[in-house]
């Protein structure tokens, strides 16, 4: 089963694994499905600070 992906270089969404435009590797442009109990969310939120992105 194929997905839509986007290329985060030039934005451009394909079904393909590279962007045929940029020859960039695609990403899956969907969030993490939310859960209250989740149990990495102390480790991202630690890791968004640190980046300085909180």
């Amino acid at each position: 089963m194929k997905h839509i992906m986007r290329c985060p270089k030039c934005k451009e969404y394909t079904m393909k694994e590279i962007c045929g435009r940029c020859e960039v590797r695609t990403e899956n442009p969907k969030p993490a499905k939310f859960s209250v109990e989740d149990p990495y969310g102390k480790y991202r939120r630690e890791a968004k600070e640190m980046e300085g992105t909180a």
